[in-house]
């Protein structure tokens, strides 16, 4: 079975953030629409395969990527060898970087492959993967930053409402976790990604102030992400649980984190760290040093479906992010939405749903 051609396909989505218009700028500018980057990639066998390539304001950048580098060096080889084709990938642009767009592209081409992999062999991704242990998999709600203390309150009391009993906050102050907990009540998990700007010394002075809030992480507290060394620190003296891996690419990368004594809890991004691929490598290694692997999944294609499926073979407490996201559509319609916050696993071929094509057809850019 060959690969015939990959298509990227750039899709926009209207949205507000739980009840708000997002006004936080990541990356340079303000998300405006929910982007996301989907990788189509077709075989003279009839089957095609889905992938998601991260994303937003990199989409471009990474879009280069697969269309000028990845796309010419993958028509006409061999879908169902996935292994072989992503090592060879790895090496042959290697010298472009070990992370950023170019593991971007290939973590959504992996993705894809997996896809056809599971369609050609009738069976669910999570059987390709060893089999699912449960129906449903946890969800949590990831929310955008709000900042004022009366916002976050409200948006963690709607969340509350619709079941979720695990809630993100990407908050940087004591008063809006205080906030937070107030309205959660003393049952619901609370998570604080800060996404990392403090040294380790404001991180370790935090985490005491944030400690009566019983938080169940703090996410990527410190600057730069990638040192460890502070992170395993941070984790010694500051009290609460540390959790971090979204912006590590390649599974050197997480067993660096992990020989530091880095991380209670690890999360790689099926779009940022190699897929499939990359999320069933990081379970493996993870296991070995004891830590607990919950997937970064702000995303609602592939890249979610990715992570579902995984968590419910892999995980022994499977939790996925949904980001708490009121979109204008939906790739997938309803299919792929928590209900009191759980996420059906499919058992359909491959990842087990297929975009809507009205859907890409109508918020599509390009």
């Amino acid at each position: 079975m060959k690969i015939t051609n990959i298509e990227t396909i750039e899709v926009r989505i209207p949205y507000t953030a739980g009840s708000a218009s997002q006004t936080s700028a990541w990356g340079g500018k303000e998300w405006l629409t929910a982007d996301a980057l989907l990788v189509k990639v077709s075989t003279d066998s009839g089957l095609t395969g889905w992938g998601e390539a991260f994303g937003y304001n990199v989409i471009p950048a990474t879009r280069v990527v697969l269309n000028e580098l990845v796309a010419p060096i993958c028509i006409g080889t061999d879908a169902d060898d996935i292994g072989s084709l992503m090592l060879d990938l790895y090496r042959k642009l290697h010298i472009f970087g070990r992370g950023g767009p170019v593991i971007y592209a290939l973590s959504g081409l992996d993705m894809a492959l997996w896809d056809i992999a599971g369609k050609a062999a009738g069976q669910a991704l999570h059987r390709m993967l060893g089999g699912k242990r449960r129906d449903q998999v946890n969800a949590y709600a990831s929310l955008v930053r709000y900042v004022e203390p009366d916002q976050v309150a409200s948006n963690v009391a709607r969340a509350c409402d619709l079941g979720f009993r695990g809630i993100k906050l990407h908050e940087i102050t004591v008063p809006a976790v205080a906030s937070a907990r107030q309205a959660a009540g003393p049952d619901v998990a609370i998570m604080l990604d800060v996404n990392c700007p403090w040294t380790c010394d404001e991180a370790i002075e935090m985490a005491r102030q944030l400690r009566q809030y019983d938080l169940a992480w703090l996410e990527e507290p410190v600057w730069p992400p990638e040192d460890h060394a502070s992170l395993a620190i941070i984790r010694e003296q500051g009290g609460i649980p540390i959790a971090a891996g979204e912006n590590a690419a390649t599974l050197q990368q997480y067993r660096h984190l992990f020989e530091a004594g880095a991380l209670d809890v690890v999360q790689p991004s099926p779009a940022k760290s190699g897929g499939v691929s990359g999320l069933r490598d990081v379970f493996a290694l993870a296991g070995e040093f004891g830590v607990r692997v919950v997937p970064h999944s702000f995303y609602e294609g592939p890249g979610l479906l990715s992570a579902i499926h995984c968590c419910a073979a892999l995980a022994s407490e499977p939790l996925v992010e949904w980001r708490f996201f009121d979109c204008e559509a939906r790739l997938y319609g309803d299919d792929v939405v928590p209900a009191g916050g759980k996420f059906v696993v499919p058992d359909a071929p491959g990842l087990g749903r297929e975009p809507d094509p009205d859907v890409i057809e109508r918020y599509r850019v390009s």
